[in-house]
């Protein structure tokens, strides 16, 4: 029984991160096919997509996995106690696999190459900063949402501050190691350039780590609990 869930959870996380990064990278080349020339409205266009498949990839699969689609939060929710290390490496692998399924679905549908390595070189000190507080940010969120309690509202919580950090972060906020590898298979404007994945990963989980430390000073009574939506665990 307990295998069967596994997989059934891990599909979702794979699935759902699939989708995730269709939206961003497919939201991207539209918005720059739509509108070129004009950088500032390819970032809105983009951002609202981003954040409103959150909302609804968040909804339809939260109830399955939980709706990690992320190795940050899934990373969080093992420290916190809400799964092994077993589970949460399975998520991981999941993740990672449908992030890049994903990208190079969105490359095809708007007939480019399936793999076309990015060349955006998103590497610097304020790329970096930018990273840390938008993991920071973003897992907070999760954290104040569903350990004060309000799981039903984690979905748009997530989906608004990921629409919120395009703009105010420096990198566009990335927030997310499997969503960040998929993007270098895509020489859009979404994607990054190979290179640059290490320091925003270690930028990602500083942020992360912080955050789980003031969630946890912020809320130190609050039993640990799945951190998106409450998953089913039976197959």
């Amino acid at each position: 029984m307990h295998e069967a869930s596994l997989a059934r959870r891990a599909t979702a996380e794979g699935v759902g991160t699939g989708f995730l990064v269709a939206i961003v990278i497919g939201s991207g080349i539209a918005a720059q096919r739509l509108s070129p020339h004009d950088v500032g409205l390819e970032l809105l266009e983009n951002s609202i997509a981003t954040g409103a498949g959150l909302v609804a990839l968040i909804l339809a699969f939260g109830a399955v996995s939980g709706a990690h689609f992320n190795p940050l939060v899934t990373m969080a929710d093992r420290i916190l106690g809400g799964m092994g290390n077993r589970d949460a490496s399975v998520y991981v692998v999941a993740q990672v696999a449908g992030a890049c399924v994903g990208a190079m679905v969105a490359n095809l549908m708007f007939d480019l190459p399936a793999i076309d390595l990015s060349t955006n070189d998103r590497a610097s000190s304020g790329h970096w900063l930018g990273e840390v507080v938008a993991a920071f940010g973003l897992l907070l969120i999760i954290l104040g949402v569903v350990r004060a309690g309000r799981a039903s509202s984690a979905a748009f919580a997530v989906g608004g501050y990921i629409a919120a950090a395009y703009w105010f972060t420096s990198s566009t906020s990335f927030a997310n190691p499997a969503v960040t590898v998929g993007r270098t298979l895509s020489n859009t404007f979404a994607g990054i350039a190979p290179e640059a994945v290490p320091g925003y990963v270690v930028a990602q989980v500083v942020g992360a780590l912080l955050a789980i430390a003031l969630g946890v000073f912020l809320f130190p009574h609050t039993p640990a609990v799945d951190l998106v939506v409450p998953h089913d665990e039976v197959s």
